[in-house]
């Protein structure tokens, strides 16, 4: 490791640990002295001055907390001596300048992907199934379970041979510590090789809450169902419930008014028994998934992609390693006009005016602040708030304030001009970058940019999270080579090297855009694909932060 500590803006009256130091160390750092008044963690900061209480705390370059009490040089930032704070922001005309990174190298460059009738290319190939309701997850289960296993889509069941090995031993009178835990075989070859997976959504909504909640629903689903990597969709609906089949069909012609897919829809009280919906539903689902085994990959330029990027189970390097590599490979698609989706608008709490100076609509930039000013209103109306976003884990790690949080997780969105703005739901339809409402939850926020259209999520990660999604593949970038050591079966990249000096932002940055073009063209299956980690959870517009 180079450093000890880093200071990630010049303006900045923090330093952050790279590495565990111990009190009364002194620590140089471009030609001052700090000698140190308490144990610093890896990854905490420490102050570079006195500060009295009220005095701004200035991380990135920006406000991101107000200092309670004393601090002395060299003292421990902690959730007692720093609270959030945020610079207010508004509308203002800015000619902001991008200069665009060298992509040169990639000119010319492909992914394989699946060539959809309306010019989008999907990553993969999936048959969706669709309930209206919550009543048919169970009927959900049940398909899942005969085709997955039947085609071959199933993981390797580890855990049934092990508790099987368990129960003999039980029945034997013998000790069941002494069975040990092995990998069983890998599972069975597919029978459709150009068909990535079946995928279910089930949920818990469609009828009870709100009648804008059925809405609001509808919009995701048709949303999925015209989502790039769906080849194909069945449909299951109880047949009382709020959220109708006509509803959903009626959002999906609005969605894309030369939908083509195959679409089957099974009413079960039309229907003569329920075992007879789940046949009939199987064998032309069956249909389908022979029919769209015939497409094949082909090749399609990279302003084909678009990608969501997500931050998870974030510590404090996320805002120095993951994010900003994240964020340069981000800044190579939108040179090379394809799309980026940056969402969770409770964690760009904090970064809001670099975001509005660098938003090229001054409508855009207003829904922004209207978007992200009611969000924070409703959160505050229940007694919550964006500064209680951090998690236990995130604050343990580093991440104090919910400003220090944001500016970090925003490094994810590069540098590139935000060409739009976009709702819970509504398509991403220019190329470049684009802001999209969600709450900062891993699930919902995932849920909502695959919804947008993302074909790929990049999901980085301090602490280590599974999350993934039933049709966007889920790229998991650890922020430390420690975590990816101890979670090797959940991650996908390391920029560990950036932290220890051994590569820089870029180099890792184009890693990551090599390792998409990879997933992209299904040469190489990220890790939440192959453990079918499919996480779908509908927002339904409250409070989630």
């Amino acid at each position: 490791m180079k450093h000890q500590v880093l200071k990630v803006h010049k303006n900045d009256n923090v330093l952050v640990a790279l590495t565990n130091l111990k009190k009364d160390t002194t620590i140089s750092f471009e030609g001052v002295d700090y000698i140190l008044q308490d144990d610093i963690d890896a990854k905490h900061k420490f102050f570079t001055q006195d500060m009295n209480a009220g005095d701004a705390v200035i991380m990135y370059g920006v406000l991101v907390g107000k200092a309670q009490s004393f601090i002395p040089k060299g003292g421990l930032m902690n959730t007692s001596n720093t609270k959030h704070a945020a610079s207010p922001y508004a509308y203002r005309v800015v000619n902001y300048k991008w200069q665009p990174p060298d992509v040169s190298k990639y000119t010319g460059k492909t992914f394989n992907g699946y060539h959809r009738a309306d010019g989008r290319v999907g990553t993969a190939n999936y048959w969706l199934f669709v309930p209206m309701v919550f009543c048919e997850n169970r009927n959900l289960d049940v398909i899942r379970e005969a085709l997955h296993n039947t085609l071959g889509y199933a993981v390797a069941d580890k855990y049934k041979k092990y508790t099987q090995d368990l129960v003999n031993a039980f029945v034997q009178g013998e000790a069941t510590s002494n069975v040990s835990f092995a990998p069983v075989a890998a599972q069975q070859a597919r029978i459709f090789k150009n068909v990535d997976g079946i995928k279910f959504l089930n949920h818990q909504g469609g009828c009870g809450g709100t009648r804008q909640d059925a809405a609001i629903l509808s919009k995701l689903l048709a949303a999925y169902a015209d989502h790039p990597n769906v080849a194909g969709i069945t449909v299951l609906s109880l047949g009382c419930q709020n959220l109708q089949v006509k509803d959903f069909t009626t959002d999906l012609k609005e969605r894309n008014p030369s939908f083509d897919k195959p679409l089957y829809i099974f009413e079960q009280q039309q229907s003569k028994s329920e075992e007879l919906l789940v046949a009939e539903a199987i064998q032309k689902t069956f249909d389908g998934l022979v029919e769209i085994n015939k497409q094949e990959r082909t090749p399609a330029g990279l302003d084909k992609l678009c990608i969501g990027v997500k931050c998870g189970g974030s510590d404090g390097f996320s805002g120095i390693s993951a994010n900003p590599a994240v964020g340069y490979a981000a800044d190579l698609v939108v040179a090379l006009g394809g799309k980026i989706l940056l969402a969770e608008f409770p964690e760009l709490c904090g970064a809001e005016q670099e975001l509005i100076d660098r938003t090229k609509d001054e409508a855009a930039a207003k829904k922004f602040i209207q978007l992200m000013g009611a969000y924070s209103a409703a959160a505050e109306k229940v007694g919550s708030g964006f500064h209680m976003n951090p998690s236990p884990g995130n604050i343990k790690d580093g991440l104090i304030t919910d400003a220090i949080k944001s500016m970090g997780a925003a490094k994810k969105g590069g540098t590139s001009p935000v060409e739009d703005v976009l709702d819970y739901t509504e398509p991403a339809v220019k190329p470049g970058l684009s802001l999209v409402c969600t709450p900062g939850n891993d699930v919902e926020a995932t849920t909502g940019k695959a919804a947008s259209g993302a074909t790929l999520i990049l999901f980085t990660t301090g602490l280590g999270t599974p999350t993934g999604n039933p049709v966007c593949p889920t790229i998991k970038v650890s922020t430390n080579s420690n975590l990816t050591r101890r979670m090797s079966d959940i991650i996908d990249i390391d920029c560990g090297p950036v932290v220890e000096g051994e590569q820089t932002i870029e180099q890792m940055g184009e890693a990551i855009l090599d390792y998409c073009i990879k997933a992209a063209s299904g040469a190489i299956i990220p890790k939440a694909v192959l453990l079918n980690q499919d996480d779908f959870i509908p927002w339904k517009r409250g409070v989630s932060l």
